[in-house]
């Protein structure tokens, strides 16, 4: 699900971007340095909407670089259990197959699978297939997260198509 949250990062500028442009500099590096990054209590950082407040820059002692305590607001991206995302499949094979959604890696075992639909190897491409579907690499899939796990700099996913009106999107 996607959150709009206002998050704090500590930005150290160097005394060669002190001027006139110091805050167009401090923007520049907080837009490099946080977006697309994961933090594992507010999930994937998608983008910096808008800078709320620089705070006064702190000297470090010895090396002259500013410290700069920024709060901005910013479009995160954070996935809950029992959640039905759209998907795009990127790999398939005996175990099950993965699934991109945005960031967010899906893995989806054989065992989650429709009854219906049996793997086939001996396909052109790798693909699970029944009667009237068939999924195999970027075929869009609608699934529901039954597992997340959170890192530090990660989130891990695990999803499944066997409930009613999930499975491939036309």
């Amino acid at each position: 699900m996607f959150f709009v949250k206002d998050l704090h990062h500590t930005i150290l500028l160097h005394p060669s971007y002190f001027g006139s442009r110091m805050h167009q500099h401090i923007e520049q590096k907080l837009h490099a340095d946080v977006e697309g990054t994961c933090s594992g209590e507010y999930g994937y950082i998608i983008a910096v909407l808008d800078v709320i407040d620089v705070g006064v820059g702190l000297v470090s002692v010895g090396n002259g670089q500013a410290e700069f305590v920024t709060t901005y607001r910013a479009i995160v991206f954070k996935p809950f259990k029992g959640e039905v995302l759209d998907s795009v499949v990127t790999s398939v094979n005996k175990m099950g197959f993965f699934a991109e959604v945005g960031p967010l890696q899906v893995f989806v075992s054989a065992h989650l699978v429709h009854p219906d639909m049996k793997y086939d190897s001996a396909a052109a491409n790798a693909c699970f297939a029944s009667a009237d579907q068939v999924i195999e690499k970027d075929t869009h899939v609608r699934l529901k997260l039954v597992g997340t796990r959170v890192d530090a700099t990660e989130i891990f996913a695990i999803g499944t198509i066997k409930e009613d009106h999930l499975g491939v999107i036309d």
